[in-house]
C-alpha cells in the first residue's frame, strides 16, 4: 500500500447543484495537481504556500462568501463547508488558511464594516492579493476573551493609538490586512468584562509600530502561519474603527459562530481523509490469508466511523442552512463543531490503529491527519466552550 492520497470519491459529499459541481470539480483538480504532491513536504518544512494560495484566489476560493460587489464569489455557506471539507481532506494547513481568511478577517469586515471599508479592503482579500488575519487571543486571555489587555486610546483628533499583543494568530506573519480587538472603554468593563471592547482594521503597509513576535512551532498544521502580533503605539485613523465603539464583542460572537462552520467542516474533512485511507489500506492489507477489512471487529469499526462522519456532515449542513436563512444558528453550530471535530479526531486515531506500525510513521499520511486535526477541538472555541453554549440552551429550554 503506497502513501499516495487518492482523489476524494465519497458519495456523501457529491455536490447537488450545477454551480457546486463546477466549483468542486475545479477545486478537486487543483488539489490533485498542485496541493497534494507537496503537502507532506510542506508539513516537514513549515513553508507557507504563497503560490498555492494565490491560485486559490484565482479560483474564487479566497473570497468564497464575500459578495460579488466586492470581488468575491458570494457562495452560500453549505457550498463553503463542502469546499473546506475537500481542502482539509488533502492539506489541513492550507484548509486552515482558507477557513480563517474567509470566516474571520473577511467575516468581521462584512459584519461590522462600513461601505467604504468594504470597498477598500475586501477586493484585495477576496483575490488573495492580501491575506487576512484576525487578532482576538492574547497571552493572558483565550476562552476568556473579555480579559484582553490590549488597549486603544482615542486621541483629540479622533484617531487612535493601539498598544498590546496577540497570540496564536493565523496568518500572523504573512497577513496584509488585520482585524484587531482592543479595549477602548475600560470603565465599561465593570458591567461586563466584554463591554468596552472595540475592533480595528488596518493594512500592514499603512501603519508603523506593528511587529511580528514569535512564530509558533506547532504539533500540526505546520505550513499554516501562526505568530504573535505586537503593537507599540500604532497610530490608526478614525476610520480604522470597525463597527460600533465599545460593542465589538457582539460582532466577535457572530464571527466565531461563522468560523465554527468552517472548523467543523475542517475536522470532518481530515477525519474523512483518514477514514478513506484506512478503508483502502485494510482492503489491501492481508493477514492470515485474507484482507484485514474482513475481520468483523475492524469492519464494524469502519461502519461506526462512516455513520458518525455522515452524522457530522448533516449537523454542519443544518447549521449552514440556518445561517444562510438568517436564523439564529449559535447552538446548532456549537453542536456541529463539537461533534464533527470529536469524530474527526477519533477517525484519525482509529486510522493510525488500523495501520498499526505504519500508521505511526511519516511515510503514511494518517499521522499527519491526526496532528492537523487535533487543533480543531481548540480553535474557534474549545470543546468546553461548545458544551457551555449547548448546556445553557438545554437548561433554558427545560427550566421550570
Amino acid at each position: 500500500m503506497t502513501s499516495t492520497l487518492t482523489p476524494p470519491t465519497n458519495p456523501n459529499v457529491t455536490p447537488q447543484t450545477g454551480d457546486q459541481r463546477t466549483i468542486l470539480s475545479a477545486l478537486r483538480s487543483f488539489l490533485k495537481d498542485r496541493v497534494e504532491p507537496g503537502a507532506a513536504e510542506r508539513d516537514q518544512t513549515g513553508e507557507f504556500p504563497h503560490d498555492i494560495v494565490r491560485g486559490l484566489g484565482e479560483l474564487g476560493i479566497m473570497g468564497a462568501q464575500t459578495p460579488e460587489a466586492y470581488g468575491g464569489s458570494e457562495l452560500d455557506t453549505a457550498t463553503f463547508a463542502m469546499i473546506i471539507e475537500e481542502i482539509a481532506a488533502v492539506d489541513g494547513s492550507l484548509c486552515l488558511t482558507v477557513a480563517s481568511h474567509n470566516s474571520l478577517c473577511q467575516g468581521h469586515i462584512l459584519i461590522g464594516g462600513t461601505e467604504a471599508q468594504k470597498r477598500k479592503l475586501l477586493p484585495d482579500l477576496a483575490s488573495a492579493r492580501k491575506l487576512g488575519a484576525w487578532g482576538l487571543t492574547e497571552p493572558g486571555s483565550g476562552s476568556d476573551s473579555g480579559g484582553m489587555a490590549s488597549r486603544a486610546a482615542e486621541q483629540p483628533d479622533g484617531s487612535w493609538v493601539l498598544n498590546g499583543s496577540k497570540n496564536f494568530i493565523t496568518q500572523g506573519s504573512v497577513g496584509g490586512t488585520y482585524v484587531v480587538l482592543a479595549r477602548t472603554d475600560p470603565a465599561r468593563a465593570g458591567k461586563s468584562k466584554n463591554d468596552g471592547i472595540s475592533a480595528f482594521v488596518f493594512n500592514r503597509d499603512e501603519v508603523q509600530g506593528f511587529s511580528i513576535g514569535r512564530k509558533e512551532d506547532k504539533l500540526g498544521l505546520r505550513s499554516s502561519d501562526t505568530a504573535q502580533l505586537i503593537f507599540e503605539d500604532i497610530h490608526l485613523p478614525a476610520d480604522a474603527l470597525l463597527g460600533e465603539r465599545g460593542n465589538a464583542f457582539k460582532d466577535v460572537m457572530r464571527v466565531l459562530d461563522g468560523g465554527r462552520v468552517g472548523i467543523a467542516a475542517m475536522g470532518l474533512g481530515l477525519g474523512r481523509a483518514a477514514f478513506e485511507y484506512a478503508s483502502r489500506y485494510t482492503l489491501g492489507r492481508e493477514q492470515f490469508g485474507k484482507p484485514i477489512a474482513h475481520n468483523q471487529n475492524l469492519a464494524f469499526r469502519l461502519a461506526d466511523l462512516d455513520t458518525r462522519l455522515e452524522a457530522a456532515r448533516l449537523l454542519i449542513r443544518k447549521a449552514a442552512d440556518l445561517k444562510d436563512a438568517g436564523q439564529n444558528f449559535t447552538v446548532p453550530v456549537a453542536r456541529a463543531k463539537l461533534f464533527a471535530t470529536t469524530v474527526g479526531v477519533e477517525a484519525c486515531d482509529e486510522a493510525i490503529q488500523m495501520l498499526g506500525g505504519y500508521g505511526y510513521v511519516k511515510e503514511y499520511p494518517v499521522e499527519r491527519f491526526w496532528r492537523d486535526n487535533r487543533l480543531t477541538r481548540i480553535g474557534e472555541g474549545t470543546d468546553e466552550v461548545q458544551r457551555l453554549v449547548i448546556s445553557r440552551d438545554v437548561l433554558k429550554r427545560f427550566a421550570l
